[in-house]
């Protein structure tokens, strides 16, 4: 996933010991059921009952909420509760709902119909009901999951299993939380996956009135966007997918390669600091900076900060700064504090803000692990595990461990696995994606891989950027191409990989608080759980 395509566009770039091994019934193949078969019978659907729930930041805010079959091959049978948001339009010229998801899997999407109402051109906005929602399982909608509460309480073992020790006790605690979800929710978690995601946000449609949605998905938000188009191309009237994943890389697979690329993207923070060495004092070889970060972190290991922040709660910090460079300035102050300094003050406080897990972020990784470990095969033998993470961990130590220990629930999960959707598309009208060639979280390479699965899209590249959620985010370029495809259904079309290519924003100042003002750093507190 590292490689970088030769030609971004025809045109010239538009600017503005041993370890036992999983147990045998752990291991044992699991049935894979069909994606596709007879549609669900559809049943009559309520129009939700709109209430205002407005906000300081969003004053027009409406929330509702919606009914929908646990499982929709079943409509009479058990019904879950789905928290609904909108912003309504206000334009004569009406364009239809615009449903937005956050991604994650796990993502709260209610407040992001504001942001995105807000953040949008006021012309274009007025024209669509922009509508959020918590998909099933999430936030306000019911029932809300958390499987293990505290299952991320400070201080964990150590990420890197460098012991059987270490390694046993960290499996534990992944075999635990896949046990703890079977014993609460075993009955929900066989729906808890993006097909079930799916067909509940066709039952949105349904309850709005709307013959076809447009839709606006960042991350994982982009998967489900794509799925959607595959099962009902005929109801898409506009879709945007901006942070594009590799739906051939679902999830296993995807996982280490965003190992390669945070490792890549970790390093671009190091060279910031390098370059900002008169702020910082830790140096202007970007190497060196690097080995006092991983003597840090084995400081941590040793002896945590305030006895909070030990070496995998220090990952948890950094790995923020991967999604979206304006927590760097923060970052590289704690860093530089309790190098220079031996202040660990900075470093805890920083791990509060961005590293450590509130109920809502039990809830997100709760559903998080429900969707990825249902929606396609993992592997079941942990030496298959061990083997892989070890081999990137050597090219990419950053991260490597800490996010196998963050999907291993999922070598253990209790119900069995999907196929993933091939979302290859020849049905569906222009649809319009947005990558930056340095993004960690969804490598560049899977926006490219999509526009060619989806007939007639458009790529609009970021060169250079290296944020996660790049539309709505301060870039000129890149959100003309946005208005325009929501206001009258325009794409660019050029000649190479990309058809239009926007400069990226530059990185930022060091000055405190630098990314607290900038609509970047709103966008990506909103995004979905851990992307």
């Amino acid at each position: 996933m590292r490689k970088r395509a030769a030609a971004l566009c025809g045109a010239a770039a538009v600017m503005a010991g041993t370890l036992t091994a999983v147990p045998a019934e752990a291991s044992a193949p699991r049935t894979a059921e069909p994606v596709h078969s007879a549609e669900p019978v559809e049943e009559s659907t309520a129009e939700p009952t709109w209430k205002n729930c407005a906000t300081k930041n969003y004053p027009t805010l409406q929330c509702a909420s919606l009914k929908v079959p646990l499982d929709h091959r079943r409509p009479h049978g058990r019904r879950i509760t789905l928290a609904l948001s909108r912003v309504p339009h206000t334009a004569r010229t009406y364009q239809g709902p615009l449903l937005v998801n956050p991604g994650g899997p796990g993502g709260s999407g209610l407040a992001l119909a504001g942001f995105v109402a807000s953040a949008l051109p006021g012309k274009v906005a007025a024209q669509y009901d922009v509508i959020g929602f918590d998909p099933r399982g999430v936030g306000k909608s019911r029932p809300a999951l958390d499987c293990r509460p505290g299952h991320f309480a400070p201080v964990r073992p150590d990420s890197l299993p460098t012991t059987p020790a270490i390694e046993r006790a960290n499996l534990a605690r992944a075999e635990s939380f896949a046990r703890a979800c079977g014993k609460k929710y075993g009955r929900l978690l066989p729906y808890l996956n993006t097909i079930s995601a799916v067909r509940d946000m066709d039952a949105i449609r349904k309850a709005l009135g709307a013959k076809r949605i447009n839709y606006l998905g960042y991350s994982y938000g982009t998967y489900l966007g794509a799925v959607y188009a595959k099962l009902f191309p005929e109801r898409v009237r506009r879709l945007v997918l901006d942070s594009v994943v590799d739906p051939t890389e679902v999830w296993y697979d995807a996982n280490l390669n965003q190992d390669l690329a945070f490792n890549d993207r970790h390093r671009a923070f190091l060279a910031w600091v390098a370059e900002h060495d008169a702020t910082y004092r830790l140096g202007t070889d970007p190497e060196r900076i690097e080995a006092r970060w991983y003597a840090m972190r084995a400081a941590l290991a040793k002896k945590p900060a305030g006895a909070r922040v030990g070496a995998a709660e220090l990952e948890d910090t950094f790995i923020p700064g991967g999604y979206h460079n304006g927590h760097w300035p923060r970052l590289a102050e704690a860093f530089a504090a309790y190098v220079n300094d031996g202040k660990p003050e900075p470093l805890v406080e920083a791990y509060e803000a961005l590293g450590a897990l509130d109920a809502s972020g039990a809830n997100g990784y709760s559903i998080y692990t429900s969707v990825q470990c249902r929606d396609a095969g993992w592997p079941r033998d942990w030496h298959r595990w061990r083997e892989d993470n070890w081999a990137v961990h050597e090219k990419a130590p950053f991260m490597t461990w800490n996010n196998a220990w963050y999907n291993a629930p999922c070598a253990f999960w209790p119900a069995d696995s999907l196929k993933p959707v091939n979302v290859a598309n020849g049905k569906l009208p222009p649809a319009l994606l947005f990558q930056a060639t340095g993004d960690a979280a969804t490598p560049y390479e899977g926006g490219v891989t999509v526009h060619h699965l989806l007939a007639d899209s458009s790529l609009v590249v970021e060169e250079g950027g290296g944020n996660h959620g790049i539309t709505l985010s301060g870039n000129t370029c890149l959100d003309e191409h946005l208005a325009a495809y929501l206001s009258d259904g325009t794409v660019p079309r050029g000649h190479g990989e990309a058809d239009a290519v926007c400069e990226a924003l530059p990185d930022p100042k060091p000055a405190a608080g630098n990314a607290a003002s900038s609509k970047g750093s709103t966008l990506h507190g909103l995004l979905g759980f851990r992307g």
